[in-house]
C-alpha cells in the first residue's frame, strides 16, 4: 500500500490517502461514507485497531463508487508523517561515511534528534538565515516509520512494528553541529527534515536492507550508495530504541547517510540559495526540495 499525505483547495488539513491507479483515496471520506471512522491525519491511522484492513476496505468501497476519489493532478502531496511523537536518527550508519569525516565506526548505534517541527514535505523549500549558518548540508536517508507501540523489543521482530518506509533528507548546519559539540540544534532548525514523497508498507519492499540511494544537488549526483551497506540494520535500530524509549505509532527513524555529504568533500559542496536537492531511493521514489536563504 502506498500511503500519503494530501491537500485539495477545499480542504487544507492534511489528509491520510491511498495512491490507487486512477488516482489518490481519501481514506477518512470514502471510510466514512462506508460506515468505517477513520482518522484525519496518517499518524493518528497508524495508531488504530486494525488499520490495514479499514484503509483496504475505504480503497475498496471507493472503486466501487468513487466517493472520494481525487486525481492525482487535484492534489498536493505533503509529508507522509506530521506532528509525530519523536524524530529519532542514526549518525554514522554508514562506514564510508564515518570515515570520510575521520570517525570511529561506532559500535553500536549512535542516536540523535530532530525536532518534529522541521518536518517538510515534498516540494517545500529547505530554508536558513545565512546570518546563523553558512554550512548547510544534505544527508539523504532511508526512512522508517513507526507503526505499533514497541518497548523492548527483540530484533527478530523489530521489523514487524515497522509500518513503512519513506524518503528523507536530515539537513544539517555544519557549523552550528561542530560548534555545538552535539547534534541537536544543528539538526532541528525548522524546515530541516525534508520527507516523503510516499511511505510504503513492508510488503511494498521487498528488502529495506537492499535498496539503492542516492542524492543530486542540481542535478549532479553526490551521493550513491545502498542500504546493504548500512552498518545497523533497521531491525538493530528499532530495538535499540526501544530498550531506551518507548517508540509509538508514527515515530520517525531517519536511519544514516552514505558517504558523499558536500561538507565532507574536497572542495566542499554546501547548499546555496536557489539549489535544488533530490533524493531517491530505489522503489520508495524521489524527494525533491529547492533551497532558499531568509532573513534580511
Amino acid at each position: 500500500m502506498k500511503l500519503g499525505q494530501f491537500q485539495t483547495d477545499v480542504v487544507a488539513a492534511p489528509w491520510a490517502g491511498v495512491v490507487v491507479d486512477d488516482g489518490v483515496v481519501c481514506l477518512g471520506e470514502a471510510g466514512a461514507a462506508a460506515g468505517i471512522d477513520l482518522p484525519v491525519a496518517l499518524r493518528e491511522l497508524l495508531a488504530e485497531w486494525n488499520w490495514r484492513e479499514k484503509a483496504e476496505l475505504a480503497v475498496d468501497y471507493a472503486a466501487e463508487t468513487g466517493v472520494g476519489r481525487y486525481n492525482e493532478a487535484d492534489v498536493t502531496t505533503v509529508a507522509p508523517i506530521t506532528s509525530p511523537e519523536k524524530v529519532v536518527c542514526v549518525g554514522l550508519n554508514y562506514s564510508d561515511h564515518a570515515d570520510e569525516g575521520a570517525f570511529e565506526v561506532p559500535d553500536s548505534p549512535v542516536l540523535f534528534a530532530k525536532f518534529p517541527q522541521s518536518l517538510v514535505g515534498p516540494d517545500e523549500p529547505i530554508e536558513w538565515d545565512p546570518a546563523l549558518t553558512e554550512a548547510v548540508d544534505y544527508e539523504g536517508e532511508l526512512v522508517a516509520v513507526i507503526g505499533e507501540r514497541a518497548r523492548n523489543v527483540a530484533v527478530e521482530d523489530a521489523l514487524d512494528y515497522v509500518a513503512g518506509y519513506t524518503v528523507g533528507n536530515d539537513v544539517s548546519a555544519r557549523d552550528l553541529q561542530m560548534a555545538d559539540e552535539q547534534w541537536v540544534r544543528g539538526k532541528s532548525l525548522d524546515t530541516f527534515g525534508p520527507l516523503g514523497p510516499y511511505l510504503l508498507t513492508p510488503d511494498e519492499v521487498e528488502d529495506p536492507h537492499a535498496l539503492d540511494i542516492w542524492t543530486e544537488v542540481n542535478g549532479e549526483r553526490l551521493q550513491e550508495s545502498n542500504t546493504e551497506h548500512l552498518i545497523f540494520g533497521i531491525d538493530e535500530v528499532v530495538a535499540f530504541c526501544s530498550r531506551a524509549f518507548t517508540l509509538s505509532p508514527g515515530d520517525v527513524i531517519y536511519t544514516g547517510t552514505p558517504d558523499g555529504v558536500g561538507y565532507f568533500r574536497d572542495p566542499q559542496v554546501l547548499l546555496e540559495d536557489g539549489d535544488t536537492v533530490t533524493v531517491g531511493i530505489e522503489g520508495l521514489g524521489e524527494l525533491t526540495n529547492s533551497c532558499r536563504e531568509t532573513g534580511d
